[in-house]
């Protein structure tokens, strides 16, 4: 289970990215966290792991504070948590199997890693599950020669060889077209459901929060606004969350 108790993130100048925010997640569950731009989703997700290091409050994951963790316990905290981005954050030069393999840097040696030299046991994991997203044919081109849904199935893959049992997918969808973003959605529901892995995805449609999430959490200027069943999402609710002008879609 993941536990965020009063989680507030102040970042310098004074903004205030998210305010004394509580939930928990049950472990094998599809969190969706929604909101606007700048509503603290992106903050809330990289604070799990501590991509930013929160202000005050405490994430438990699985009876471990990971806001106390050092150094060395985060290292093997983060091994289990994959990370999803928005901009893919690929090495663009590198082949496609490179860049799935760094999924598996917290498990090799140091000298290992810094020449890319990886077990055959990690290269057959990582073809496999680039075939589990339909890249594997694509294993020996560069990264920048993929389109912008197979580079984010690129990053995917790189998560999953983490055998993680949490995804942080950040705005994984939010670069893609509609066919694309469903795609993207349907690898993430498959490693839920198929690999039991919890997974926290922040999106702004709520029309994929719909059809892929168990429930949702809101933000709005930092705040949780919203945590429940996305079916509970009414018109009043819709306008709480992300204001009085803006038109429901899906």
């Amino acid at each position: 289970m993941l536990e965020v108790r009063n989680l507030t993130k102040i970042y310098e100048g004074g903004v205030l990215a998210l305010d004394n925010v509580s939930f928990s997640v049950e472990q094998g569950e599809f969190l969706a966290v929604i909101g606007l731009s700048g509503s603290g989703k992106s903050t809330l997700l990289r604070c799990i792991n501590r991509l930013v290091e929160p202000t005050e409050g405490q994430i438990i994951w699985n009876g471990v504070d990971i806001t106390k963790a050092s150094q060395d316990e985060l290292l093997r905290i983060r091994r289990k948590i994959g990370m999803v981005f928005q901009h893919f954050n690929l090495v663009t030069r590198s082949k496609v199997i490179t860049n799935v393999l760094a999924g598996r840097l917290g498990y090799v040696n140091t000298g290992r890693s810094l020449v890319n030299r990886f077990p055959k046991s990690d290269i057959d994991m990582a073809l496999k599950q680039m075939e589990r997203v339909d890249i594997a044919d694509q294993a020996y081109k560069r990264a920048d020669e993929l389109s912008g849904g197979q580079q984010q199935r690129v990053g995917i893959a790189r998560a999953m060889v983490q055998e993680p049992e949490m995804i942080l997918a950040d705005e994984p969808v939010a670069s893609l077209d509609p066919v694309l973003a469903h795609s993207i959605m349907q690898h993430l529901d498959q490693i839920n459901k198929e690999d039991g892995a919890t997974v926290l995805c922040s999106l702004h449609f709520l029309d994929l929060v719909h059809a892929y999430a168990d429930r949702a959490i809101a933000l709005n200027d930092g705040i949780l606004m919203f945590d429940g069943g996305p079916e509970a999402i009414d018109d009043a609710k819709f306008k709480e969350i992300y204001g009085k002008e803006a038109e429901r879609v899906g």
